[in-house]
């Protein structure tokens, strides 16, 4: 018996038709991925099959029947019986899908207590019982946390406790791993998968990340502006997709696997999308390196020149008993031309690090030195790209006077202004987009545009070093690629040195000529990234790289039943 039936489904909002014909059907206790990029309707799909739609405007047609229930023809009453009953949610972003006021076991239990009638006491017994059951340390204390206590990985837990409460027939899992870092995703896929196991429960993962499919499921349906590409095992259409899209979707996956060759620039996506048009700017020349428009000599690969150095960096947060190290005795080097990659979990001190080096933090102890000057306090010559570019640009002002900003922070006002969007013009369409942007505002542009934004405005102060903190975190594989793609070629071109930071280890080692590994705020291993990567001598990088997502299913099943053994033992 089928536990979802999609037939012919369509979802328009307004002129815009997210989801054009779509059918599928999953059996009871079978896992399903819906994989695509950013705006191929499949978080649209896993909408309406809960029937979210409902009282939005959006137009939505065909059949879907979700454990029996005929969502469309559904009353009120019903759809509240299906939701979290029978089918659950697993959103992607917890913050915003957990009520910051009340406790996470308060939530857990107000859910439970809606499909159920049973009394507060119950109601918090199964709050501890699931959170305890999705590995939640400690379920009778973290019971009366808030969400603002956990962390990212541990508030994806409590959503997952959440949806777990009643017992559903089907859990919707719409990126659940997007924002964590690889060992965290590990655990998350891993729980998803013993629960299934378990509970013989169906899943639909909604994600744009190949690997996550990979790792979880049975059947993969690839989605593109709506329709339906190609479907069928995991397996097969992995290791032959027969549709020329997915072969390029997954072109577009970075390997882990794969070498970097010397002097060379992140690989170009084979994905164009009609939103970003890509950069005409060429690679490295044959003939060595070349000067730039501005007189500055471009570089193929680093040089020995030192452009940046960490001397001992600790920085503190708190005071007295409850201080904490987030950076402790960091020490790098960066050289012209050169990209180190600085990995790391969630709290190992990455994202700290990148803001003292950029001036944004001032070190407890230690030392910053620009080309062999120590200073202090935001120094022009190091920009930063930050990973959500929502939350740094200024959504009252167009992008263009956001870009703006570094140029007349350096003094050029008054008569200049004509100067001042003549060159934010040439680093918009540097960066890939077009002059018209200048006028738009942050709102109106996709997730790939607003980060090429970000990028524009680190080189408005015309630095020599730029620390990219995540900035292709959020975003889908082919977005990402273009987006590594260009700081590549503006790496070539302008002889930049990056620091890129980043919990991703196939993009890192996609981009990076050195890589350094931290954790708990130290740095444990460093060195090139082909033998940081082939044989690594720290065994917190050995297990980063084991939490990996592998394109095989059979590898991803080989590495699960080994993250599983230390904890059987």
């Amino acid at each position: 018996m089928s536990l979802v039936e999609v037939t012919d489904l369509t979802v328009e909002f307004g002129a815009l038709r997210a989801v054009d014909g779509l059918s599928f059907r999953l059996a009871e206790g079978a896992a399903l991925g819906l994989v695509g990029e950013s705006g191929s309707g499949k978080s649209t799909v896993a909408s309406a099959l809960l029937g979210l739609h409902r009282g939005t405007g959006a137009a939505v047609g065909g059949s879907v029947r979700v454990a029996g229930t005929d969502v469309q023809a559904a009353s009120d009453e019903e759809l509240r019986r299906l939701r979290g009953g029978r089918a659950a949610m697993v959103f992607q972003d917890p913050l915003s899908s957990l009520d910051p006021y009340y406790a996470i076991g308060d939530q857990i239990a107000e859910v439970y207590r809606v499909h159920t009638r049973v009394s507060r006491r119950t109601a918090r017994a199964r709050a501890v019982q699931v959170l305890e059951r999705v590995g939640i340390p400690d379920p009778v204390r973290r019971s009366r946390s808030r969400p603002h206590e956990f962390s990212g990985g541990m508030r994806q837990r409590a959503l997952i406790a959440m949806a777990l409460a009643c017992e559903p027939d089907l859990l919707i899992a719409d990126e659940p791993t997007t924002a964590l870092d690889v060992t965290v995703q590990a655990q998350i896929l891993d729980l998803l998968h013993t629960l299934r196991e378990e509970t013989g429960m169906g899943l639909l993962l909604v994600t744009h990340d190949v690997g996550v499919a990979a790792e979880s499921v049975d059947e993969v349906l690839v989605m593109r502006h709506g329709r339906l590409v190609e479907h069928g095992p995991v397996g097969a259409v992995l290791a032959a997709p027969a549709q020329p899209y997915t072969r390029e979707l997954l072109g577009a996956v970075p390997r882990v696997e794969a070498r970097r060759a010397v002097g060379d620039g992140p690989r170009k996506p084979d994905v164009q999308r009609p939103d970003v048009r890509q950069p005409d700017a060429g690679g490295p020349r044959e003939d060595g390196p070349q000067a730039d428009g501005r007189g500055r000599r471009t570089a193929t690969e680093p040089s020995g020149e030192v452009v940046l150095e960490a001397h001992g960096l600790r920085r503190e947060f708190g005071r007295g008993k409850g201080a904490f190290a987030a950076v402790d005795g960091v020490s790098l080097t960066v050289h012209r031309g050169e990209t180190l990659g600085v990995v790391g979990e969630s709290g190992s001190g990455k994202t700290t690090l990148g803001r003292m080096l950029v001036g944004l933090l001032e070190p407890t102890a230690g030392e910053v030195r620009y080309e062999g000057r120590v200073s202090s306090g935001v120094h022009p010559t190091v920009q930063m790209v930050f990973q959500d570019p929502v939350s740094s640009l200024n959504p009252r002002r167009s992008v263009g006077e956001s870009i703006a900003d570094p140029l007349r922070a350096r003094g050029v006002r008054g008569r200049d202004e004509t100067r001042v969007r003549g060159r934010v013009t040439e680093l918009l369409e540097r960066v890939g987009l077009e002059a018209a942007h200048y006028d738009r505002y942050p709102h109106e542009f996709s997730g790939g545009q607003r980060q090429r934004v970000g990028i524009a405005r680190a080189l408005a102060a015309d630095p020599r070093v730029i620390v990219c903190d995540e900035p292709v975190s959020a975003l889908d594989v082919t977005t990402q690629a273009q987006v590594v793609a260009l700081l590549g070629e503006l790496q070539r071109e302008l002889g930049l040195a990056l620091v890129f930071v980043a919990h991703d280890l196939a993009v890192v080692r996609q981009v990076s000529d050195r890589v350094a590994v931290m954790r708990r705020g130290r740095v444990v291993e460093e060195g090139p990234a082909d033998e940081v990567y082939e044989s690594p001598r720290d065994p917190y990088t050995r297990q980063l790289l084991a939490a990996v997502p592998a394109l095989d299913p059979a590898v991803a099943a080989r590495r699960r039943a080994e993250r599983r053994e230390p904890a059987l033992a």
